[in-house]
């Protein structure tokens, strides 16, 4: 059975830095506050009206489809990972299928949130190992600047998040010294309201509880988004942090493991650990936990904050680009986020 190899790889983050300081002017932080609960110094913004997820993804992917060696004519199927789409329906997918100009190709769209890219991977290394497809372009875009709350009540969120693009275009290989070795998926939603965005959403118990027909004005209205709603920052992330914490100190490090039993390797044969980067206190304690050295867990949240499902392909790129991941090198991929979803990926280079 062919393997699938990591064949392009690319990123894209905007021009616009946003450091500590500059929340300053629209909240009560400090870089200090933030940096020792994030890690995070500064963080790249979109611009608000010419860039969106989608055209950063084009951006992303014309140098992943450069560095593979092929054109877009060439990709014949998409899986775009994002929370942050340009619609709410159509997905990114088929919007970046449109503005590549590519063939009439199939286009998945993966909600998974934080660890969405390596989801989307683990959904594009199956349909290369049947050979159903041969280049596949898998992204995880994100523009999380439109819809954080900008003042001190939404500071304990907005501080972390930044925008940004990576991809990378996946191929089969019948080199069995390289490729996509296993990749591991999980989920629990019992805490699914954790970390969250209700609204939008058909959450609501009207629609178990009521017939809709015997609903008044005011019931419709409170359907949908209301000035309480607004007032409350319902349309806006929610975030338990330490409870995420707590969690996600626990699933990193066995998800990582996992991958490394599976295929007989211990922690000390990982030549690069990229963990989602969501917090730097997050990466610290799962590689003192697996007992990793400095030159083996690559971060750089410090420069981008968390770009959710844009992370992990923005950090595997930026760590490749720097001659710290080689041919032969083994890496291993790692996220956890909203859902609560957990998921790894281990590679040879």
């Amino acid at each position: 059975m062919p393997k699938s190899i990591i064949a392009g790889i690319g990123m894209y983050v905007p021009e616009n830095i946003v450091t500590n300081n500059d929340l300053t002017k629209y909240m009560d932080t400090s870089d200090e506050w933030i940096q020792e609960r994030t890690g995070i110094k500064e963080r790249r913004y979109a611009h608000r009206t010419n860039e969106t997820t989608t055209t950063m993804a084009v951006e992303a992917s014309k140098i992943a489809i450069e560095r593979a060696g092929i054109t877009a004519q060439d990709v014949d199927f998409i899986v775009f990972a994002t929370l942050s789409p340009d619609y709410y329906f159509p997905g990114c997918g088929v919007l970046l299928q449109r503005a590549m100009k590519m063939k009439e190709i199939g286009a998945l769209d993966v909600r998974n949130q934080c660890s969405g890219f390596v989801y989307a991977l683990s959904v594009a290394d199956q349909f290369i190992k049947t050979g159903m497809y041969k280049n596949i372009l898998v992204v995880g875009a994100e523009k999380h600047s439109f819809g954080l709350d900008f003042s001190t009540r939404g500071r304990n969120v907005s501080v972390i998040f930044g925008d940004g693009a990576g991809a990378v275009v996946l191929q089969s290989t019948e080199d069995n010294n390289r490729g996509i070795l296993s990749t591991h998926l999980h989920s629990d939603g019992e805490s699914a309201e954790i970390l969250a965005m209700y609204n939008p959403g058909t959450h609501a118990n009207y629609w178990a509880n009521k017939n809709y027909a015997t609903f008044n004005d005011a019931e419709i209205s409170d359907m949908f988004m209301s000035h309480a709603m607004i007032d409350n920052a319902q349309n806006f992330p929610f975030m338990d942090g330490p409870h995420v914490f707590k969690k996600a100190i626990v699933k990193f490090p066995e998800v990582i493991k996992e991958a490394l039993e599976k295929n007989n390797f211990s922690s000390k044969d990982i030549s690069v650990l990229i963990p989602h980067q969501a917090n730097l206190r997050i990466a610290q304690f799962v590689q003192q936990k697996l007992e990793l050295k400095d030159e083996q867990v690559y971060n750089n949240i410090q420069h981008y904050g968390n770009t959710t499902a844009a992370s992990v392909p923005i950090a595997l790129c930026e760590a490749w680009e720097k001659g710290k991941i080689k041919q032969g090198d083994l890496v291993c991929l790692a996220a956890f986020g909203s859902g609560f979803t957990w998921a790894s990926a281990l590679l040879k280079w």
